[in-house]
């Protein structure tokens, strides 16, 4: 059997014929995403919320030209963000992502803003309850600053997560949800696996139509193309997706390094502490911290060591084969970095220090760069399972994969023994597991991963 799967990034719009036989992706399509609304508040971060549903149809059609025998479509997308529609689907917002920073935007006639009053509203335990997702990018806050600033729709509207927009509009149906962009709402009772009401009536958002949520795995509706009708299951986060393709076991300890970066482990039950509770697969939970310095950290390190070359109109090739190899040569030179170099959950006060001479070279810098990072997994481990008690380690990630000075660094801090994921297109391949759960192949995803794991085996 074969399913068609997308993934619906911030940058690309990406899709692949899942083979579920073969257990194996094929024609992979890539699609630029719609760029950012401009000419609004600098705080504002839109997009076009139909432009994103017609790329995701053209990579569709694509994909299905290639299997015509396509059995399906699963599609996974960003955790956060929203689009505000009526019951039918009809579009009352643009896209606000997961990027928009309007939840710290002070209030009419206040001195607070919306993130300060609704975590000023909520107790720890409701928090805790919640998840423990403090962003700004949450769509409750998005929400509640619509509602603040009498802005929301004469129309009751229904916040929605992106995959569920571009299916209600494939699919001519009510917009819905599964409990991952549920939790990404940030107003999930994490316990409950329903909308925690208690907050949302505090907040005074009772009116808004929250989406109905679904179990995993559930077909949504069917999309039509060349012909034929093909049920749509259920999107998911593309941060879980990306877990499912890492073939993540209870036990392991996940290090998923790309643009952003998390430590994840597989919890039996809704555990709470000082990291993030999301809802995973099967009735388990994910015990995670995520927004970790990675990838845009390393490409802002880039940027400022090319900047006079840019200036002089000099391209440079593609500077990250020079930089692991000088990487692996160096010590750090006594360097020290810090790569907090914007607002994350290490904090947003970067720093270089103990620079000198003999160790400003390329590689003492990145090697330095690289044992920051490698810090700032093992701090955020240890809150997690401070027993450490995990059997290995699991990277995944397009940065994870590519960058083996990175991975001995953390394995000299958190143990050896580890694998690889077996695909950087992590999401997708999460997506052709996924297929097997949810078309009952399997019995439950953690039978699909297993299975896969037996006749896919990772890299190593």
């Amino acid at each position: 059997m074969r399913y068609l799967g997308i993934d619906i990034g911030s940058s690309f719009i990406k899709g692949a014929v899942l083979d579920a036989g073969g257990l194996c992706l094929s024609h992979i399509e890539r699609m630029d995403a719609p760029p950012l609304v401009t000419g609004l508040n600098p705080m504002f971060r839109e997009v076009d919320s139909e432009a994103i549903a017609q790329c995701v149809r053209r990579v569709l059609e694509r994909l299905h030209d290639h299997a015509p025998d396509a059995a399906g479509v699963l599609m996974c997308s960003q955790l956060h963000g929203m689009v505000l529609c009526d019951e039918k689907g009809n579009v009352q917002s643009r896209y606000i992502t997961w990027q928009d920073q309007r939840a710290l935007m002070p209030l009419p006639s206040a001195d607070s803003n919306s993130f300060d009053v609704i975590e000023s509203l909520i107790s720890r335990e409701e928090r805790q309850q919640l998840g423990n997702e403090r962003v700004p990018g949450l769509p409750l806050n998005y929400v509640f600053w619509f509602a603040r600033n009498r802005a929301l729709p004469v129309t009751r509207v229904i916040p929605t997560a992106l995959p569920y927009f571009v299916a209600a509009q494939l699919c001519g149906t009510t917009p819905v949800s599964d409990i991952t962009h549920a939790y990404g709402h940030g107003a999930l009772n994490i316990h409950t696996r329903d909308w925690h009401h208690a907050v949302i009536e505090k907040l005074g958002l009772g009116d808004v139509q929250w989406p109905r949520i679904l179990p995993q795995g559930a077909v949504i509706g069917e999309w039509c193309h060349a012909g034929r009708s093909l049920p749509v299951f259920a999107p998911v986060g593309d941060y879980h997706c990306s877990q499912v393709g890492a073939l993540l076991e209870p036990g392991e300890m996940s290090v998923n390094i790309s643009t952003g970066s998390a430590v994840i482990q597989i919890a039996e039950g809704a555990e709470t502490g000082e990291f993030q509770t999301r809802p995973w697969f099967d009735g388990c939970y994910l015990k995670t911290i995520t927004h970790i310095p990675a990838g845009r950290a390393l490409n802002a390190l880039v940027r400022l060591l090319s900047e006079l070359n840019t200036a002089q109109g000099v391209a440079l090739r593609d500077p990250w084969d020079y930089i692991h190899a000088q990487a692996a040569r160096a010590d750090g030179g006594g360097l020290q970095v810090d790569p907090a170099f914007y607002t994350s959950n290490m904090g947003n006060r970067g720093a270089v220090l103990n620079l000198r001479e003999e160790n400003m070279t390329i590689g003492h810098l990145f090697h330095a760069m690289f044992s920051g990072m490698a810090d700032n997994y093992v701090s955020c481990a240890d809150r997690i399972a401070p027993q450490r008690d995990w059997s290995r380690l699991v990277f995944s990630g397009g940065v994870a994969l590519k960058n083996q000075v990175l991975r001995q660094l953390v394995c000299e801090r958190l143990g050896q023994d580890h694998r690889l994921a077996p695909s950087d297109e992590d999401t997708l391949f999460g997506l052709l597991v996924l297929s097997l759960a949810f078309t009952g192949r399997t019995a439950s995803v953690r039978e699909a991963i297993t299975f896969v794991r037996d006749n896919h085996p990772p890299q190593t």
